[in-house]
């Protein structure tokens, strides 16, 4: 049986209190959320803190505001509160399935919106357990100094399994990070690093406190998750896809993000910018395709074969894209996100 490690607790009250903490404790302490990420990884000592500070009892964390200029959701606010609440449904739906899709509902009820976008990297050397890791000289990104999967990489090349950021980046979401000496907005597209060991840029004295969301009106938008296990397992692809259209059916602004092909999400830049000014018919659909799967160079460090996951990019670009267009994608989308093997 795999324990934790002893560590002190610590439960403020308020954001202020919290952040007086972590400045305080540099980096000895991280944040406690709903702990499904975290916990596991103290019990493999992949992450060791000498302080957990939870932040439980801070109540700002959980609300959900939605008006119609704009959402404000906490950090706090877990992916049960999401995945259910029909109020995301119209606007940020794919926030909506992207949350409905992490895990089990059991974790769900437990795991954080900011705990989720703060996800640790992930990599077939890195996740298990101390034992199994040692054996094989630990990795670049725990306690060893080689990238078993690229052993010439400098850098580690573990991989943004992440599911509700590419969701929030595909609708142009910023977060709100507060420390002791203040706070910042920043693009939730810019708060990610193209490196599986330094792969965030919240600083140690820094709590992701609040996810903001301009208003969507006139966007559609959706989320495609590849997975073995219809449920449980952790994205080894993820197409987030967002356009607005036209009444005339031409796109006036599009944004398309690979998750799980790096070390952070991908945003396809020249994929979305082909489409503005164009109908979603099969020619133009097909080139956005082929644009966004470019960019897309998995590694072998999770599930499946890395040559057909980069195929599947494109085939869930294009099943996203139509999925805008309106067209019924079910059968599509159920033969994806059912059980796969090879």
């Amino acid at each position: 049986m795999m324990r934790l490690p002893l560590f002190d607790f610590r439960a403020p009250r308020t954001l202020e209190e919290a952040a007086r903490i972590l400045d305080g404790e540099g980096t000895q302490a991280m944040p406690l959320a709903g702990g499904t990420d975290l916990l596991p990884n103290m019990k493999r000592r992949q992450q060791v803190p000498k302080t957990l500070m939870s932040l439980r009892y801070i109540e700002e964390l959980s609300h959900i505001r939605m008006e119609h200029s704009g959402s404000r959701l906490g950090a706090c606010v877990t992916l049960a509160d999401i995945a259910t609440d029909m109020r995301f449904r119209k606007g940020l739906t794919a926030l909506a399935q992207a949350a409905s899709l992490v895990a089990t509902p059991h974790i769900r009820n437990m795991a954080t919106l900011g705990g989720n976008l703060c996800l640790d990297t992930r990599c077939n050397y890195y996740d298990q357990n101390y034992e199994w890791r040692k054996a094989i000289d630990f990795c670049l990104k725990k306690d060893g100094d080689t990238c078993w999967v690229a052993p010439g990489s400098p850098k580690c090349m573990a991989v943004s399994s992440t599911d509700t950021a590419p969701a929030l980046i595909a609708l142009g979401a910023r977060v709100r990070l507060v420390s002791r000496t203040g706070e910042r907005e920043v693009l939730l597209a810019d708060l990610y690093n193209n490196d599986g060991l330094d792969y965030i840029k919240r600083k140690p004295n820094e709590i992701l406190a609040e996810v903001l969301v301009d208003s969507r009106h006139g966007w559609k938008n959706t989320y495609w998750k590849l997975r073995r296990r219809g449920s449980f397992d952790f994205p080894v692809l993820s197409v987030a896809a967002a356009a607005r259209i036209s009444e005339s059916g031409v796109i006036e602004d599009a944004r398309i993000v690979i998750g799980s092909a790096a070390s952070r999400p991908l945003v396809a830049v020249d994929a979305a910018t082909f489409l503005v000014g164009r109908a979603l018919n099969a020619e133009s659909i097909a080139e956005a395709a082929v644009l966004a799967a470019r960019i897309a160079k998995p590694l072998d460090n999770t599930d499946f074969d890395m040559s057909w996951r980069k195929k599947v990019t494109g085939e869930f670009v294009t099943c996203a894209l139509r999925e805008l267009r309106g067209d019924d994608v079910r059968s599509e989308r159920e033969s994806f996100m059912r059980t796969r093997s090879l």
